[in-house]
């Protein structure tokens, strides 16, 4: 559909986007990808979501399976330029990879949060899918699996590792990020919003600040050392603390008025992040 070459492994292949022939395919349209991609691109259009996104220059950008891709050809002018990797998850099930491919959050970044790589870095993930290639273009035999499955997570580990760069070349951009986070979720505890809509969660902080809730998260825990959750109980348990001291509420109507519905859950996570109960706490 897309002009992409038949795969030679029915579970990986790596695809060079200057090779892909347009003239022959599907101008635009969407399909629902059931594979993982890595994906580096240059000169394309591409629509992720809702939101359609322009590769001048060169991103590398990863999907989970089940995303809803559209693309779009009609630009004849342009010279697309770039690979991707596709495996499906049945390759890695029963894997050690499978087991931690949710560790890699960047699967579900957006593409405006997409990595720039440097062109070492892009030489770096290049030799690695080259080893890849040679592999599974080889006969397939007892160790082709293993070893397609080691590159593949070796690439991956070298993505998380740049991402990280990222975040710290970013560290300026960031903080102004982290400081109107940090506005707006001390105005949340501060005001009658925690009482009337409950205590907000990862998605809705996220969505405040314009990010996915993953990107936020990473960004905030290579940041400060704390992850979007524990910012949000770290407000939580300074609220907490304030009414415990100050009040005579009971501590069933303060949990209530932190947004708990049982207050057990409130007192569950106090004693588990101060390491003493409420009641123990307000008496001490």
């Amino acid at each position: 559909m897309a002009g992409f070459e038949k795969p030679k492994h029915p579970l990986v292949t790596i695809i060079d986007y200057s090779k892909v022939n347009v003239e022959n395919s599907v101008k635009s349209g969407s399909f629902v990808c059931s594979f993982y991609t890595v994906n580096f691109k240059k000169n394309c259009d591409f629509i992720y979501g809702k939101q359609a996104f322009d590769h001048q220059e060169g991103t590398l950008h990863c999907t989970a399976p089940e995303q809803l891709i559209r693309f779009d050809n009609t630009n004849e002018n342009r010279n697309t330029e770039g690979w991707g990797l596709y495996f499906h998850p049945e390759l890695i099930r029963n894997t050690a990879l499978g087991e931690k491919i949710k560790d890699y959050s960047f699967f579900l970044y957006s593409e405006n949060e997409a990595l720039h790589l440097s062109d070492q870095e892009e030489k770096t993930l290049l030799a690695i899918l080259k080893q890849m290639e040679n592999e599974y273009n080889t006969n397939i035999d007892h160790y082709s699996h293993d070893l397609i499955i080691s590159n593949i997570e070796l690439l991956l580990n070298y993505c998380k590792r740049f991402f990280a760069r990222q975040f710290i070349t970013r560290r300026n951009h960031n903080k102004d990020i982290i400081s109107r986070f940090e506005e707006f979720i001390t105005d949340y505890f501060e005001s009658d919003k925690l009482k009337n809509h409950g205590m907000p969660n990862v998605k809705f902080c996220a969505d405040t600040m314009n990010l996915t809730p993953n990107y936020f998260s990473d960004m905030l825990k290579s940041e400060t050392g704390m992850n979007t959750q524990q910012h949000i109980h770290h407000h939580l348990l300074e609220k907490a603390k304030t009414l415990l001291v100050s009040s005579d509420k009971s501590i069933s109507e303060i949990a209530y008025e932190l947004g708990f519905e049982y207050p057990q859950n409130f007192s569950k996570l106090f004693k588990k992040k101060v390491g003493m109960s409420p009641t123990l706490y307000r008496s001490a």
